[in-house]
């Protein structure tokens, strides 16, 4: 079967030259021609993400034209304006699958706006809600390595497609052949017909006018001289970045320079997350080098912000994002109540496997923290809901520990823009009353307690990775461990059975232990990985080190 698709693209003469002789060189190779064929890019709630190449499972214009197709047919059954906004980053090949997408749409009669360079996911999202659109498309493969693209889709609130939307589009690109079923006309030719326009500048504008609203503190970054380091990461940040930082006052900015313009071969660091330290470490040296009070990092789509703050004795520390997410809550609660701005009955929303601390914080400040599931759209669904109840303006944060924040309604996924200007807020004002990040940090760890969130990934690469995650799920449900290093399970949550947790179904099991310790295990959304995030509390990090230490070797055996 797959053999005969191999050769069914093999001899199409619709394939284009790199596609053709990577299958030229691969003939032959039966494992090779497997890997390509044997299944499909499958089409999700994420939407589709894979390696770079040529077959129906990889990432190349006739995947995503497929693709494409499927959203048109769903697109024309929901009314309204039948328009659909269209991004894109720095990745490879990214402008072509934008610029194909868009001929698909017009070619099925929808209106497309795309944006004419490339912008991150909040720009996205905010312009699917500022035009009215059915859906929006970026193309984007977030924090992958180089050799990797994807395709989100969201849905007209502007929020990544539900799990309804997404079943209906993936339904009909079944039924559309990846070759030859996808309407298409050239993207000269959509424009022509007034089908294809950018997105204007009065869109740009918006955007940005409604993060800077957002400014806790309005006017203080103007006299505070904080000296600030940082790097897109080779993505789609710098403009939108540096725009809103230096509109709010902030302009001692040094660019790390290699990593500064967009580059889809990430050149310097082979996996561009935020999260992981060889994606800062030249913006560290430079930070070191000029003396900066703080490195900022965006990844490709500027939807997640990573950062190290300057220690007392001048060296860096880089920060978790359940640290920064517990950082923001606490300085945008006690910047609002100082400030008036505070709505009643205020909600701040976080993902299940997102530090307890935020907990205490909350409660602290008197807000109601809402937990969902991990996925930034279920923060976006708490937004919706509060928006469609006339309380919208209750939403003052919400934040997954992935790095994702967001402080306000105006898009309903995550935005590195809002997150780097608030943190570079936040770091001013403490700058401005001869104190820090790292002191505020140490401070509320004093005032709750040291929670430690660490979490720990396994691959589980090629076709049968995804037996062998599923296989160590179901058996963690049939056969759960009583303990955990010694440490006794005291309660295990399924987020299969929403009957009981009161949420959407989702493949995630919470381990509780007997000493308040928590351990999470899930397969990722996105990437062949299980990931298992620990919590542990001790009277110091040293403490609460150790004990994540001993659940994480308790927990190795049962995924390896």
């Amino acid at each position: 079967m797959y053999q005969d698709e191999y050769k069914r693209w093999l001899n199409s003469e619709l394939i284009d030259f790199d596609l053709k002789k990577e299958l030229q060189d691969i003939e032959g190779d039966d494992n090779a021609i497997k890997e390509r064929f044997a299944v499909s890019l499958q089409f999700g709630t994420a939407g589709l993400r894979g390696t770079l190449g040529a077959g129906t499972n990889r990432m190349n214009i006739w995947v995503v034209r497929q693709a494409t197709q499927g959203v048109a047919d769903w697109v024309k059954t929901q009314g309204g304006t039948q328009t659909v906004a269209i991004s894109y980053d720095s990745r490879l090949k990214g402008w072509n699958f934008a610029r194909d997408a868009a001929g698909v749409l017009a070619a099925n009669g929808i209106n497309v706006r795309i944006y004419d360079e490339l912008m991150p996911v909040p720009a996205l999202s905010f312009a699917t809600r500022y035009y009215h659109c059915n859906a929006g498309i970026m193309v984007t493969a977030s924090h992958n390595p180089a050799k990797y693209n994807g395709y989100k889709a969201y849905g007209p609130d502007g929020c990544q497609m539900t799990d309804n939307a997404a079943a209906i589009v993936y339904d009909s690109i079944q039924k559309t052949d990846v070759l030859t079923g996808a309407k298409y006309m050239s993207f000269a030719e959509g424009v022509e017909k007034g089908l294809i326009r950018f997105v204007g500048d009065d869109c740009k504008n918006a955007l940005y006018e409604a993060i800077e609203a957002r400014q806790v503190r309005p006017g203080l970054c103007k006299t505070a001289g904080l000296k600030l380091v940082y790097s897109p990461l080779n993505g789609t940040g710098l403009v939108p970045v540096t725009r809103v930082l230096k509109d709010i006052g902030i302009s001692d900015i040094t660019i790390v320079q290699e990593q500064e313009y967009p580059n889809g071969y990430f050149t310097t660091c082979s996996y561009p997350n935020p999260e992981i330290y060889a994606a800062l470490e030249k913006g560290l040296m430079l930070a070191k080098e000029v003396g900066a009070d703080l490195m900022l990092a965006t990844d490709p789509d500027a939807d997640r912000v990573g950062i190290a703050m300057k220690c007392p004795d001048g060296s860096y520390e880089l920060v978790s994002g359940n640290e920064m997410g517990v950082l923001l809550l606490d300085y945008i609660c006690a910047g609002r109540i100082e400030k008036g701005t505070m709505p009643k009955d205020p909600v701040a929303v976080m993902s299940i496997v997102s530090t307890p601390l935020a907990d205490k914080v909350a409660e602290h400040y008197g807000v109601e923290l809402r937990h969902v599931l991990t996925g930034f759209k279920w923060i976006g669904d708490q937004i919706a809901r509060l928006e469609s109840a006339g309380e919208v303006d209750r939403f003052i944060f919400g934040f997954e520990e992935s790095y994702g924040y967001l402080a306000g309604p105006y898009v309903r996924d995550k935005d590195a823009v809002i997150g780097s200007m608030l943190i570079c807020e936040m770091a001013a004002y403490y700058r401005s009353i001869g104190s820090s990040i790292k002191q505020r940090l140490e401070e509320i760890y004093k005032q709750y307690g040291r929670y430690l969130n660490k979490v720990d990934s396994f691959e589980f690469p090629g076709l049968s990775g995804m037996d062998k995650m599923a296989g160590i799920m179901s058996g963690l449900r049939e056969n759960p461990p009583a303990d955990f290093g010694g440490k006794k399970v005291t309660k295990i949550t399924d987020y299969g059975k929403p009957e009981e947790t009161g949420l959407p179904k989702a493949n995630v099991l919470i381990f509780s232990l007997d000493d308040g310790s928590t351990v999470v295990v899930r397969p990722s959304g996105t990437e062949p990985k299980i990931k298992t995030y620990f919590t542990t509390l001790g009277k110091n990090l040293e403490e609460a080190q150790a004990e994540k230490d001993k659940l994480a070797e308790a927990v190795k055996p049962i995924l390896v």
